[in-house]
């Protein structure tokens, strides 16, 4: 993405305490004037060259997709695959920075889903090539199509960066991801440290509590680490988690818990 346009961004004045993560917002200064974006209007951010890395990696030093595709290579390493054989779903692959990541490691075929058109049309236009196919679906509605078209390719390994909680890609979609992936697969992913409390009820958390500790899913590494920086400043805590797929996650799975 050399040669990409640089945008004038500032945040609020005020300081963000009380704000939601997912209810940040900055200021976009244009020639036809200004913008506040918030920070999960994904549509909004990827139709403008740039703005999505210029945001996220730049000013808030965002390390996720590194640190997922380092601690996937940890857990692959540990079993007698090879990191080059994986053939990866990433789920909520937005413009493909993660898809980038893992090709640069070189794992064998990837293949990415996201709910956003704005998204594929970022892809194609920043950095086309990187997946071997890309469907703009939600992927808990399917049609047997593209359902067979996913199943085709043997997808072996499931990677979700930054995507999962705030709404973005609620539990369901998570398991029908995972269902999606042959047996044994591997998994990555990153979750916000605070989603693995106790403490938090909700549906969502539940969920991902109980698919880590459950049969299911074998955790092979954890690690607390920086995600990145908020618009104060302050590091915002992540785990990220890889581990292994023993079986297909059956549909009353979700039936118990409340909202997801």
């Amino acid at each position: 993405m050399s040669g990409r346009p640089r945008y004038r961004l500032a945040f609020p004045r005020e300081k963000s305490d009380g704000l939601a993560q997912d209810e940040a917002y900055f200021q976009l200064v244009e020639e036809g004037g200004d913008t506040w974006i918030r920070f999960h209007d994904y549509d909004e951010i990827y139709r403008r060259p740039g703005l999505y890395e210029q945001l996220f990696y730049d000013r808030l030093k965002c390390s996720s997709p590194r640190k997922v595709a380092q601690i996937l290579q940890s857990a692959v390493a540990q079993s007698d695959t090879h990191f080059t054989e994986l053939r990866v779903l990433d789920l909520g692959a937005g413009n493909g920075i993660m898809g980038e990541e893992l090709k640069k490691d070189g794992v064998s075929r990837l293949v990415g889903v996201d709910i956003i058109p704005d998204a594929e049309r970022a892809l194609y236009r920043d950095r086309p090539g990187v997946y071997d196919a890309y469907h703009t679906v939600d992927i808990t509605e399917l049609d047997d199509e593209l359902r067979d078209d996913l199943l085709s390719w043997r997808l072996n390994t499931l990677v979700v960066v930054a995507a999962l909680g705030f709404g973005d890609i609620p539990a369901d979609a998570f398991v029908e991801a995972l269902n999606l992936i042959v047996t044994p697969g591997w998994i990555g992913f990153n979750i916000k440290e605070t989603f693995l409390d106790r403490s938090d009820t909700t549906g969502f958390s539940q969920t991902l509590r109980e698919l880590i500790f459950s049969e299911y899913i074998d955790v092979y590494h954890m690690e607390r680490y920086r995600h990145r920086l908020s618009i104060d400043g302050e590091p915002l805590f992540y785990f990220a988690i890889s581990g292994r797929k023993n079986a297909d996650i059956p549909p009353d799975f979700l039936d118990h818990i409340d909202a997801v």
